[in-house]
């Protein structure tokens, strides 16, 4: 599936990314602790890139949180 705008990421890539399942990204969103979603169309909805690199970047990394 192509992006429909360029910069937005579709779920299967925000998948990729974060290594979440849809589930786990949906619950993170709700509890205010991952990026909110955009609405595309009726039935279509993604995720700014720009938004999902900060959210990464700021991240805890295992040693970081030993």
């Amino acid at each position: 599936m192509n992006e429909a705008i360029e910069g937005v990421c579709r779920l299967p890539e925000v998948v990729r990314l974060t290594g979440y399942s849809r589930s786990s990204i949906y619950n993170l969103e709700r509890e205010g602790k991952f990026p909110p979603r955009l609405k595309l169309g009726e039935r279509a909805v993604g995720w700014r890139r720009s938004d999902l690199q900060a959210w990464i970047a700021n991240r805890p990394t295992a040693s970081q949180t030993a």
